[in-house]
């Protein structure tokens, strides 16, 4: 994964097709260098729509940069990159693509009135359907960092970007297993569950843990008495056991103390 290096990666990119035109480093040279756009094109035109990106976002298995609405609509049919023809994941590509906002600042600066023309046809697009535009003022890039404001449905204020908001959600019922003293420990109020089919099991161990004032390491989930692994999605959970079957999908989990 190359996340970590995308803005780099970028910058570098520019700075090379410039050497490349112009002979010179433009990072290090103080003179005036005037490039003609033509000359960035490939650096800074979708692929899939060939205009300039809007809402710039980068396939983090390969680092290629589409826009937002042309490489999810893509991904609907495939789950793999247009460009280089990499696989982006087994089952669910979208999870690993994000917005890549150094390239599409990148993008309003070299483009003119790109990106006053894009609001415009956004603030059109609302007023032509009698809509209100919510504007999001902050993004959660990890739906699980603070712990302390989830609960067990995975619901945030709504004035707050939600990376799951418009998910599909699947239902869970969560049954404490256990024997003797530990079976009338860490009981949930609250057992029914929804949350989205992205979710994986490392989240939801997370929120248990919480509600059950519990450290995280010896709060474990299981299916049929087998313990799931983190990185098993709820979608993945319910298509490889709980297919056809009506809801909720029924997990168990315990939470091993350490012996004094």
């Amino acid at each position: 994964m190359a996340t970590s290096q995308g803005p780099m990666v970028i910058a570098m990119r520019l700075r090379n097709q410039l050497q490349s035109v112009y002979k010179m480093d433009p990072l290090r040279n103080e003179e005036v260098v005037k490039v003609k756009i033509k000359e960035l094109n490939e650096h800074i035109v979708c692929y899939l729509c060939a205009g300039y990106f809007i809402d710039a976002t980068t396939i983090t298995e390969c680092l290629h940069t589409f826009c937002k609405s042309c490489i999810v609509k893509y991904l609907q049919t495939s789950k793999y990159c247009p460009l280089c023809n990499i696989k982006i994941h087994e089952t669910q590509p979208l999870l690993n693509l994000k917005l890549d906002r150094v390239m599409q600042d990148i993008v309003y600066k070299l483009v003119p009135r790109l990106q006053e023309n894009e609001d415009h046809r956004i603030r059109e697009f609302y007023q032509s359907r009698g809509l209100e535009r919510v504007l999001q003022t902050s993004t959660v890039e990890d739906p699980v960092v603070d712990v302390s404001r989830l609960s067990l449905s995975l619901a945030v204020s709504q004035s707050t970007s939600h990376y799951y908001r418009n998910d599909e959600y699947v239902s869970l019922c969560l049954e404490k297993t256990g024997s003797g003293k530990d079976k009338k420990k860490f009981i949930l109020q609250q057992k029914y569950v929804r949350c989205s089919v992205r979710s994986e099991i490392r989240h939801l161990r997370r929120v248990l843990a919480h509600r059950l004032g519990a450290p995280l390491p010896q709060v474990h989930l299981m299916f049929d008495n087998k313990l799931l692994p983190d990185h098993m999605t709820m979608k993945q959970l319910w298509l490889t056991h709980w297919y056809g079957k009506a809801a909720p999908l029924v997990l168990s989990y315990n939470v091993k103390e350490k012996r004094r």
